[in-house]
């Protein structure tokens, strides 16, 4: 995932934009499908056979599935884990904040998207984690359009988790989605951050900013 992934942003346009657009869609009919599901008692494996599941019906490829060696085709992350959760065997309780991260194949692009769901009775510092990082996106979407310096998201996202007595996780970043899963641009969450380039249309990455409770 180093050495061969090129420097710069890929510009889609035509045919190729319109395929993007499409597996965006798909990706979304997924996670609106697997979020149905999100209640007490359901377990991470079972989300995770309803995902492969609708993937297989609209013959696409749950990206995350073997890569490096990831053994499930969504991931599940309640609470603590930040990202990357592995489906597994626990069943969702009461009071968690449980992400779905959604990301698909098709006809050669990938789509990345996700979602943060409250199950059941959620208390105050749940509510607050999940709408500071809500506002967030949402600051940070205002920016996006051609001119834009990549570094700069990372201010806004700052300056709402910072108002809302929380704090950015700075180990994982926004990233480019396209023919790459992970490529370029890099789009850091964290404010004087160096990241390099400047929006320009065609370009296709995520936003997707990961927030903690506390300083």
């Amino acid at each position: 995932r180093g050495a061969n992934i090129p420097k710069e942003v890929p510009i889609l346009e035509g045919k190729e934009l319109a395929t993007m657009r499409e597996a965006c869609r798909l990706g979304r009919e997924v996670l609106d499908i697997a979020s149905r599901y999100m209640r007490i008692g359901v377990t991470g494996d079972q989300i995770d056979r309803i995902v492969w599941q609708a993937c297989v019906e609209r013959k696409i490829y749950p990206s995350p599935l073997n890569y490096y060696r990831f053994p499930k085709s969504v991931c599940v992350s309640p609470n603590e884990v930040i990202c990357h959760g592995i489906p597994d065997a626990r069943p969702l309780e009461e009071g968690d904040i449980v992400n779905l991260d959604v990301s698909i194949y098709h006809e050669g692009f990938h789509s990345d998207l996700n979602e943060t769901f409250f199950i059941g009775t959620c208390d105050e510092d749940a509510h607050r984690l999940v709408r500071t990082s809500y506002c967030a996106l949402h600051a940070a979407a205002q920016m996006i359009r051609p001119g834009t310096f990549y570094r700069d998201l990372g201010n806004v996202i700052h300056a709402e988790a910072a108002k809302n007595n929380c704090a950015v996780v700075t180990t994982y970043c926004g990233h480019g989605v396209g023919q790459l899963f992970h490529g370029p641009p890099k789009v850091p969450h964290y404010r004087k951050n160096k990241a390099v380039g400047i929006m320009k249309p065609g370009h296709v990455f995520t936003v997707e900013p990961m927030i903690n409770l506390g300083s």
